[in-house]
């Protein structure tokens, strides 16, 4: 008798221990489906393509089996956003996955109903798109590319480094986005204590590049630094191919500007956010609101080097930068 209560017991602590996972498991037979709207293109935002789809693989989601992705690039063109956005809405998908602010703000607009998960996200709070990050309180969710506009003071020390004593420094932001406004003002009290002349430089659009580096070779800058923008990001290419030509050393805040002829990148892991963002996906799918699931900060950042860069333009990189990069490229 005693031995039947004992076998009684553990079958009930067992069955009590699996409840929360019976509960979380997908019903069988159900395929999700998942907008996921890119500020570039598709050639140029294949890294986080698969970034993305590596995480949902992770959580046991593989697309033609139990999830159908819904693709949408911008193209580099803002104005495309709104368009795109109330494209997936129709679609009834069960979230949405994207960038930074301005593109989850377009998605909310097209349907207030539903979740989004930010990859990239700059400012939620001061967008509006959550209450804090701690309790976004609505249907946004996700994680920031920044833990705090000083990243880009931080950038600037390291371009500073390695030029010449004096050197002037450009700055290429959005006027139109206020998070630049933000970056800006940060990157403009670092020049302050580092003592280096700024020259601001707005760009909206790809057709104003030419004109920008014309402008910093009349104002003699020996380097830029370019800020955290879609429009940036998904013209890295050509960003990379203007510094070289032009003989302007550069740095931005991710990898890609790099990996794609950049000379040095400071700042969050773009992918590993992308990856981070399978994970809230999948929490919604299994029932979870976005109202209870906080905003995180990224807490993998990188210093990468770009040695062919440096050797073209006639840079010699200091060991001191060199012994912190985490990726050198040869």
């Amino acid at each position: 008798m005693m031995v039947r209560r004992r076998v009684l017991s553990v079958v009930l602590v067992l069955g009590l221990l699996a409840a929360p996972l019976a509960a979380e498991a997908q019903p069988a037979g159900t395929v999700y489906r998942v907008g996921v709207l890119f500020s570039g293109s598709r050639q140029s935002s294949m890294a986080l393509i698969r970034a993305l789809e590596e995480g949902l693989r992770e959580h046991g989601y593989a697309e033609g089996r139990n999830l159908n992705i819904e693709h949408r690039f911008a193209e580099s063109r803002a104005d495309r956003v709104p368009r795109l956005a109330a494209e997936l809405a129709t679609l009834n998908v069960d979230v949405v996955v994207t960038s930074v602010d301005r593109w989850a703000v377009a998605v909310r607009q097209a349907a207030a109903h539903i979740p989004i998960v930010m990859t990239t996200a700059e400012d939620p709070v001061g967008a509006g798109l959550v209450t804090s990050l701690a309790h976004p309180g609505g249907y946004v969710t996700g994680v920031t590319i920044v833990a705090g506009p000083e990243i880009y003071g931080k950038n600037l020390e390291l371009l500073e480094e390695i030029l010449l004593k004096g050197a002037r420094i450009a700055i290429l932001f959005n006027p139109d986005s206020l998070i630049n406004a933000r970056y800006l003002n940060a990157i403009q009290e670092a020049a302050r204590t580092l003592d280096v002349t700024l020259i601001p430089i707005g760009v909206r659009r790809v057709e104003d590049f030419e004109p920008a580096f014309a402008r910093m070779k009349r104002e003699h800058a020996a380097g830029f630094v370019v800020l955290g923008e879609p429009l940036f990001g998904s013209s890295r290419r050509r960003l990379a191919d203007l510094a070289v030509r032009s003989g302007l050393a550069s740095i931005g805040p991710h990898r890609y500007y790099v990996d794609t002829g950049g000379l040095l990148s400071y700042g969050a892991n773009q992918p590993d956010l992308w990856r981070r963002g399978a994970t809230f996906v999948d929490r919604i799918l299994k029932g979870a609101k976005p109202a209870a699931l906080p905003v995180e900060q990224p807490t993998k950042f990188e210093l990468v080097v770009n040695l062919k860069t440096a050797k073209a333009l006639g840079l010699r990189i200091p060991p001191s930068v060199l012994a912190r990069a985490d990726v050198v490229i040869q």
